[in-house]
């Protein structure tokens, strides 16, 4: 050691103008890799550490490594080892250059690649040894400082992410390196990507570890940090591992970082496990103990401390009861290390729970009662919704050990004698207290049934309408003590669960008569229950009607004289009334339960038809009439007095004699009229036989005045004769006319003119 401490001196002050002073850091590159390990980084008698080796870049007189100093400034570690992608005397401050010392041919690290899982390192610098611990963990502080931690950066660089790695694994084993160099808690690898603060378009990421953006005047000559970080792993006690300690740049040699690893904070500990705090979720339960095992292999002695107080407990293990700052020294062996565990214990306090009383209606007095617990939950955690789900057991020890195999597996639904039952709640810790549950059965004496009747009001006689429930209450309570208060629901089931509770207006599901039930309260106590039979009275149908009133006559408008009260629109008070005015006539009728209903009657007018005319469209290929007519009624038409049809029109008439009639569907009476189709021969044969010898129009003489006048081809006046007349022969002037075409024309007064043709044929 007198040689390494002279060798120390000589290389610091020999290297001052390599040395800066003042509000900055002081970096030496002057060490050899066994003094950066044994002296600088370790410094402790807990481990035997060989096989040393260093290299990174290499400027000269210059390295990428070396010793720190704080050298009076603000920066966190008093001295410690540097490993840099550059100069290592570079880092010192202010900072007022960008670094990006290193050129290309210095070549990266496979295994840091590896463990980040980035490629093309570039500018790397390595320190490895090998260490045989003495108790089962290590653990070291470093900071992360990088020139890539921009304050105005180009979105391009939020990708470049530099990184180191700290690397370790049991010496020939064949695993894979095991990195430290992680963010708290994850398998996240530090990199300058991985830990950044806010205020860059680059993206936030675990920025609680971020150390800030530096300024020109800071300690180091790097744009940003990481805080303080620890790396920690567990390792078996005298087995030989091997560390590699690599930082380089990531894509390009520029932007260089660093790692300053705090010295002596490369410490060899005892692991009592994690922390048992609130804060992560983990602290010990109230009445519990914890024990700590310090145990290590060999002859040892053992200290434990509370608060820092020596307890004077020296075995190797120690029950804690209440919660403080643990600390055990481990003295090893025959040798000087002392490895030193330490553990905060913080308990948190049991649920506050409240033991209450459940009690139910025993509905058919067998002894069993159907308890829904969960009604019991609030009551039992005092309405601290932070509480866990309640859990139910029938034996304590079976809640006190929460064993949810023999849990209640129907809470909400639990068929019980009367008896202690026991609810086991944990708070958001897994802390469990348990409480008690009487549950009771009540066998007061209640009416057997009640019954709530209310008349179909609201204007759909259908058999279903809404009750207030709040008018049953007091016929549910009649006779019963004061105080009590009632629930209602549609089953029994639900009333003993209380659940589903009906509203206070209740529609009843079944037509006019269903059964619900009132469950009665004693404060949160089943009192009993009472089924309540709900009626609805109305009348089962009242359909309007329409009534047809012939002219001149009355009808009786009535409905059925069973019920008590009648009131008519027109003022009569009886079960009927007599009309001859047609309209609307209504009724309003109340039955033995005093439920209303109103009946509509219409009354139409109708009445015998008044036949005006008979229209016809004769002397044609194909005659028609029309039926004109006046009245109220509705009519049907007929020409035969047996067929009778809804259209007053008739088509495709041969001439001769008919008769319309006109017929009131409603029976108010029929009305007829005599009417004639005509039309002319279209030819006649005048030759003496007898037959067909004249020509006349049939039936004209009901039309005795008209007159019909013949002309030749040429319009020449031949004859003229009136409708009771016999005809033409086919003379004029007493001589026969030759066989040939002649025309006519037949005037019936203001009724018609007809003008037409016909043949005459010898």
């Amino acid at each position: 050691m007198i040689f390494f401490r002279s060798i120390f001196f000589i290389l610091i002050f020999g290297c001052l103008p390599n040395t800066t002073f003042g509000q900055y850091i002081s970096v030496s590159d002057n060490f050899i890799a066994q003094e950066l390990v044994e002296n600088k980084l370790i410094n402790s008698p807990c481990a035997n550490v060989s096989n040393f080796s260093v290299s990174g870049g290499n400027f000269g007189s210059q390295q990428s490594f070396g010793y720190f100093t704080a050298n009076g400034s603000s920066f966190p570690f008093d001295n410690g080892v540097v490993l840099s992608t550059g100069k290592a005397v570079s880092s010192s401050g202010p900072n007022s250059s960008i670094l990006s010392d290193g050129d290309t041919s210095w070549l990266g690290d496979d295994d840091l690649e590896n463990a980040l899982g980035v490629n093309n390192s570039i500018n790397a610098t390595v320190l490895e040894f090998d260490f045989v611990p003495l108790s089962n963990k290590i653990s070291f502080d470093y900071i992360f400082s990088s020139e890539q931690y921009l304050l105005n950066p180009r979105s391009s660089q939020c990708d470049f992410t530099d990184g180191f790695a700290f690397l370790l694994k049991e010496v020939g084993s064949t695993n894979a390196y095991q990195n430290l160099a992680l963010i708290p808690n994850t398998t996240i690898p530090v990199r300058v990507n991985t830990v950044r603060g806010p205020g860059t378009i680059c993206p936030e990421a675990n920025e609680t570890f971020f150390g800030g953006f530096n300024d020109t005047e800071h300690p180091t000559n790097f744009n940003g940090q990481t805080k303080i970080m620890q790396a920690q792993a567990n390792v078996t006690s005298g087995k030989l591992y091997h560390i590699k300690l690599v930082v380089a740049d990531q894509g390009n040699n520029l932007y260089d970082s660093a790692i300053f690893l705090g010295g002596g904070s490369f410490k060899f500990e005892k692991d009592l496990g994690p922390d048992q705090l609130i804060a992560t979720n983990n602290p010990v339960c109230q009445n519990n103990t914890f024990p700590l095992d310090a145990t290590e292999s060999g002859t040892n002695s053992y200290k434990w401390f509370k608060n820092n107080i020596d307890t004077g407990i020296t075995s190797p293990t120690y029950t804690v009861t209440d919660e403080g700052i643990y600390r055990v020294e481990v003295s090893l062996g025959a040798t000087i290390c002392k490895s030193i565990g330490e553990i905060t214990i913080e308990y948190s306090p049991l649920p506050v729970l409240t033991n209450t009383i459940i009690v139910q209606c025993d509905d058919n007095k067998d002894g069993l009662g159907l308890f829904n617990l969960s009604k019991a939950d609030k009551i039992i955690t005092n309405n601290d919704s932070s509480l866990s789900t309640i859990v139910y057991y029938e034996q304590i020890t079976d809640a006190q050990n929460q064993d949810v195999s023999k849990a209640i597996s129907n809470p909400n639904a639990y068929e019980s004698t009367s008896k202690t039952i026991y609810a086991s709640v944990k708070n958001t810790f897994g802390c469990a207290n348990v409480a008690t549950i009487d549950l009771k059965l009540s066998n007061n004496t209640v009416p057997k049934s009640r019954d709530l009747e209310s008349c179909d009001l609201d204007g759909k006689v259908d058999g279903f309408y809404g009750f207030d429930l709040s008018i049953a209450t007091p016929i549910i309570l009649a006779g019963l003590p004061s105080g009590l208060v009632v629930e209602y629901y549609e089953t029994l089931n639900d009333a003993l669960l209380q659940i589903n509770v009906l509203p206070n207006t209740f529609r009843n599901t079944v037509r006019y008569q269903m059964r619900i039930y009132a469950r009665i309260l004693n404060g949160a106590d089943c009192y009993g229950i009472i089924p309540l039979d709900l009626f609805v009275n109305s009348f089962e149908d009242l359909p309007d009607e329409n009534i047809v009133l012939c002219e001149k006559t009355s009808k009786k408008l009535e409905v059925d004289r069973k019920y008590i009260w009648f009131d008519w629109n027109n003022g009569s008070k009886d079960f009927f009334t007599e009309v001859s005015i047609p309209g609307t006539y209504m009724v309003t009728i109340t039955d033995k339960n005093t439920c209303v209903a109103t009946k509509k009657f219409t009354v139409e007018g109708s009445g015998k038809a008044t036949i005006t005319n008979v229209n016809t469209n004769d002397f044609q290929e194909s005659n028609s009439a029309i039926i004109e007519y006046l009245g109220s009624g509705d009519y049907e038409f007929s020409i035969d007095g047996i067929i009778f049809k809804d259209s007053p029109i008739f088509e495709n008439l041969a001439p001769g004699i008919f008769t319309a009639w006109v017929k009131d569907k409603n029976g108010c009476g029929i009305t007829s009229k005599k009417f004639y189709v005509l039309n002319y021969p279209r030819y006649f044969t005048p030759n003496g036989d007898g037959i067909n010898d004249s020509w006349f129009i049939k039936n004209i003489n009901v039309f005795p005045n008209s007159e019909i006048s013949i002309y030749d081809r040429y319009g020449k006046f031949l004859y003229q004769f009136i409708g009771t007349n016999k005809g033409w022969d086919g003379k004029f002037n007493s001589v026969d006319l030759p066989s040939t075409d002649y025309w006519f024309v037949i005037n019936i007064g203001i009724i018609k003119i007809i003008k037409g043709h016909f043949t005459l044929k010898r």
